[in-house]
Formats: structure tokens, sequence, C-alpha cells
């Protein structure tokens, strides 16, 4: 996101706190922030009306992007977010593909493909015969990137030649 907006200085994210992996979330994205130099303006949620309100009441100035801490309840309105965001000309990014495709602007994360490869490997093992014990810990090395350009002319951005070359998907 910084590559595609180099003035960028203060996303907002919206997160359930009561939800252990959103607030692991949430913390790895304000490191990941702190690094670029970019401030985190942290909304805590615990109900869809919550984030409705809360995202309806941001101003011009408030955030220069929304970024999606990986939270269930709030994945789940992406629809909202997105056309929300894009109204207030904020650009989104995510942390999986589906969500570029329903409008955000950039995702960057896993591979759910690579994931369910993995899966499928474990499991073929273990029916024939290997004890699940004896499993090594493996992780996904794979990660994919998405850039909606619909999304981008609606807010007026360019994206550099640079993002969209190492794009996995972009959709037009």
């Amino acid at each position: 996101l910084k590559e595609m907006l180099p003035k960028l200085g203060k996303v907002v994210t919206f997160y359930d706190s009561g939800n252990e992996v959103a607030r692991s979330a949430a913390k790895a994205g304000r490191d990941a922030a702190r690094q670029l130099k970019v401030e985190v303006v942290e909304r805590q949620v615990s109900s869809v009306e919550e984030l409705r309100l809360g995202l309806t009441a941001l101003k011009a100035g408030d955030a220069d992007a929304y970024y999606y801490t990986s939270d269930a309840m709030v994945t789940s309105q992406a629809q909202f977010i997105n056309d929300t965001a894009r109204a207030k000309k904020l650009p989104t990014m995510g942390y999986e593909q589906s969500l570029v495709a329903q409008g955000a602007l950039v995702s960057y994360g896993v591979s759910y493909y690579e994931i369910g490869r993995l899966s499928a490997k474990y499991v073929q093992r273990v029916l024939t015969g290997t004890s699940p014990q004896n499993l090594p810990v493996e992780s996904v090395s794979r990660f994919v990137m998405a850039v909606n350009l619909k999304t981008a002319r609606e807010l007026g951005l360019t994206i550099p030649q640079a993002v969209l070359m190492r794009a996995d998907e972009v959709i037009q």
C-alpha cells in the first residue's frame, strides 16, 4: 500500500478486541506500520452496528487508507466497508484476494490455495499410515498480491507498473 501511496501517513482499522486472532493481527499490523513510519488508528468494535457507525463517521483526515485486520465479524462486512471507503476516497488493503474481488484496492497475504494444498498433503500422509505426531510443522511460504484497477480508477489512483508486475491477480 505504501508503494502505491507514497504519502501514506495514517491507516485506520476496525476489529473486535474480544477476538484473539484479531488482536494478534492488529499487533502484527502495528509492527509492520511502525517500520514504514505509518500511524495506525485502531477502532475497536464489538458488533456489526458499531463497525458500520464507526465507518460512516470517518471524516476526511481521519486516515489516508483503510487496512483490514483479520477479523471474521469485520470481514463479513467487506462489501459495506469497501463501498463506504470508496465513497470516502479511502483506498483499502486486505489480507486475502476475495476482498479485492469485492472492491478493495489491494490485498497481500497467504494463498488459500496453498493452504489447501498443504492440508491435502498432510491428510494424504495420515491416510497412508504416518502418525500425525510424526508430521513436521510446515507453514505456507507463498504469498499472493491482488490489485483492483477498477477501484484504483474510481479513487483517481495510478498503480505503479512495478506493483502490477508483481501482482498475482489484476482485476480490470
